[in-house]
């Protein structure tokens, strides 16, 4: 188990990822093993735990490991357990949540630390997650790139996307429209490059689905430098892929990653719970 002392890590892919073994998350789990797996996360940007049964109350109870369970701003949550959303798409759905590279939730002020995905059903196959690692992306750049990005600030809007506004745009996806909240457009300023709070490491906070231009700047001169970020920061090379299985679990690092939910799965059901966890403000 090398660092490890309670767990296997398979590492997914050269940039980020990896497999927990060894582990039952309906159980109690030991200080030793919760270190572990903490470590792990911050290791590797992305962990995956495959086999388990999670109630959407041990889902909530196993984000606590990371921080506060944070309430998503659109959507209603299960009832009960406001922290736990149903992301849902159904065989006559066309639509899928998340499909666009994105770092969830980065338009608020203080942006989710991380998000717990426990897939409750799945199709066959497609409905796989890619992710990508930002500070591989990062450290990638050219000096002369990194000097320009220091400093920068960019605005991030809920919105961007979505023709008529984000709400508008949810209630579209069939079966989860009927979870729709109401809500004002939220918009924050964080910087282009944000310095990870705990391991120091820096990372591109910038992303095509929230990211609307930098300070000082319209956002026509803005989008070339922000499209060449963009397509930089998801180069296969920082990239890893999940495939879903009935009962996997995946928890990953919001502040260093980004990833882009496929929807490939057309007439196929995928049944999803979701928790994000609190953030800081980046820095």
């Amino acid at each position: 188990m090398g660092q490890y002392r309670t767990i296997g890590v398979e590492p997914m892919a050269g940039a980020m990822g990896a497999e927990i073994q060894g582990v039952d998350l309906s159980k109690p789990l030991s200080n030793a093993t919760r270190e572990d797996i903490h470590r792990a996360f911050l290791a590797h940007q992305m962990i995956v735990f495959r086999d388990q049964r999670l109630s959407p109350q041990g889902q909530v109870s196993l984000a606590r490991l990371f921080g506060k369970p944070a309430i998503y701003p659109f959507l209603k949550g299960l009832d009960g357990i406001p922290e736990v959303n149903e992301l849902i798409k159904t065989e006559t759905d066309t639509k899928n949540f998340g499909g666009g590279w994105h770092s969830d939730t980065a338009y608020k002020e203080r942006p989710d630390l991380g998000t717990l995905l426990y897939a409750v059903e799945v199709p066959p196959a497609g409905g796989d997650t890619l992710f990508a690692s930002m500070t591989a992306a990062y450290d990638a750049l050219s000096d002369g790139m990194k000097r320009l990005l220091d400093g920068l600030t960019a605005l991030n809007n809920s919105d961007k996307l979505y023709p008529g506004g984000r709400t508008a745009n949810l209630k579209t996806l069939g079966a989860m429209g009927r979870a729709v909240v109401a809500a004002e457009p939220l918009e924050a300023w964080h910087p282009v490059v944000r310095t990870h709070p705990v391991t120091g490491r820096k990372a591109l906070y910038v992303n095509p689905s929230h990211t609307v231009r930098f300070k000082d700047m319209t956002e026509a001169e803005s989008k070339p430098l922000i499209d060449f970020l963009c397509a930089h920061a998801v180069r296969p090379e920082f990239t890893c892929r999940l495939r879903w299985r009935k009962g996997t679990l995946a928890i990953w690092d919001n502040r260093v990653t980004q990833h882009f939910a496929l929807n490939d799965y057309q007439g196929r059901r995928r049944h999803m719970h979701r928790v994000t966890i609190e953030g800081d403000r980046p820095v």
